[in-house]
C-alpha cells in the first residue's frame, strides 16, 4: 500500500481512503481468526523486537548476500542499512523516493524510485541507472514492489497511489498492471493485468510460481511462470491482499497488513505474529543465517527469530 498519505488527503477523498484502510485492518483480522495455528514457523515465544524508530514510514527491505537488510525510509527519501549485529545505519540519502527494493546477483540494488515513476539499479558505489523510464511513453502509475528471478527477469507492480510531491495528480496508464523487464534490459512486457491495486510480489523458493496481492481487491494471486518470464494459470491463493511479501525456504507465504500473517504453498493460514503499529508494510528474511525476520512497519523496524530459514 506503500504510505496512504493520509496527512495530504481532505473531504470526500479523506473519508474515502480512511475507510479503505479501515476496511483492510478489518480483513486482515478476520483472516488472521481462521486456522491459526501459533508457533509453526517463529521460533519458541518469539517476539516483535524494536531494532530502530523515528522514521516517517519504512519500506522496501531487501537482503544483501552477506545477510544485511536494506530498507528505505520512503516520505524522508532515504534508504537504510540493518547490518547483521543489528547496527542500523543511513546508506543512501536521495534514492528516489525508493519503494520497493531488490538485489540482484551482482549485487546491484534495484529500486522501484516513486519520486518520478521509475525502476533504478543502485550500483555498489551508490550510483544509480533509470533501468526504465516509462511504459510506451507514458508515465508508469508508481512501479512499487519487485522480485528478480533466477535468470535476472523482473517483474514489478504499478498500482497507483497519488503523492503530494508530484506535479501530475492523475495517472497516464489506464490500467494498473505488473510488468515483466527481461534479462537484457530490453524486453518489457505487461506480465498480469486486471487487478484493482497490485502490489505486493514475490516467487518461489524454486522460482516456478509468482504470487502477486491485490491489495485494493483484497485477494491474493499466483502464477505458474512459463519460458519467456510470461505467466500462466492464474489462481486465487488467498481471499486476502498485503502491502509487501516474502517467502521461506518451505514454501510459505508471509502477506502483511495488521501484522505478519503466515499462509502455507496451498494457502491455507498457518500462523500470524502482531506488530505493534497501526500498519505492517514488508517483510523479508536477514541475518546471516536468514533465520531473522525483518519488518517494516510505520514508523519503526522489528525483528523476529524464526524457525524456517528465508528462500532468497
Amino acid at each position: 500500500m506503500k504510505n496512504f498519505g493520509l496527512n495530504c488527503l481532505s473531504g470526500s477523498r479523506f473519508v474515502s481512503v480512511t475507510l479503505f484502510f479501515f476496511m483492510m485492518v478489518l480483513h486482515s483480522r478476520s483472516a488472521m481468526s481462521q486456522d491459526q495455528k501459533s508457533g509453526t514457523v517463529f521460533a519458541k515465544d518469539a517476539v516483535p523486537v524494536k531494532a530502530g524508530t523515528g522514521y516517517a514510514f519504512t519500506e522496501g527491505p531487501a537482503v544483501d548476500g552477506k545477510g544485511n537488510v536494506f530498507f528505505t525510509d520512503q516520505p524522508n527519501d532515504r534508504i537504510y542499512k540493518w547490518s547483521t549485529n543489528g547496527k542500523i545505519e543511513l546508506y543512501l540519502e536521495g534514492g528516489g523516493r525508493s519503494n520497493g527494493l531488490y538485489f540482484d546477483k551482482q549485487g546491484n540494488l534495484w529500486s522501484c524510485a516513486d519520486a518520478n515513476n521509475e525502476l533504478w539499479k543502485i550500483n555498489k558505489d551508490k550510483g544509480h541507472t533509470i533501468v526504465v523510464p516509462n511504459y510506451q511513453g507514458k508515465r508508469f502509475n508508481g512501479p512499487n514492489d519487485l522480485w528478480i528471478d533466477s535468470q535476472g527477469g523482473v517483474y514489478f507492480t504499478d498500482p497507483f497511489y497519488k503523492r503530494d510531491y508530484w506535479s501530475h495528480t492523475e495517472p497516464e496508464l489506464e490500467k494498473q498492471d505488473v510488468y515483466y523487464l527481461g534479462p537484457d534490459g530490453k524486453l518489457l512486457a505487461v506480465a498480469a493485468t486486471d487487478f484493482a491495486q497490485p502490489n505486493g510480489i514475490v516467487g518461489s523458493p524454486d522460482g516456478k510460481l509468482l504470487y502477486i496481492a491485490d491489495i485494493r481487491g483484497q485477494k491474493t494471486y499466483v502464477f505458474d511462470i512459463l519460458p519467456g518470464g510470461q505467466l500462466g494459470n492464474r489462481k486465487l491463493f488467498t481471499e486476502m491482499g498485503s502491502d509487501g511479501m516474502t517467502v521461506d525456504n518451505e514454501g510459505n507465504v508471509y502477506l502483511t497488513g495488521k501484522g505478519v500473517t503466515v499462509f502455507n504453498s496451498q494457502g491455507k493460514q498457518i500462523d500470524h505474529i502482531s506488530i505493534d503499529e497501526p500498519w505492517t508494510a514488508n517483510v523479508c528474511f536477514g541475518g546471516k543465517d536468514r533465520k531473522t525476520l525483518f519488518v517494516t512497519a510505520s514508523k519503526s523496524v522489528y525483528t523476529v527469530k524464526m524457525k524456517v530459514r528465508g528462500a532468497q
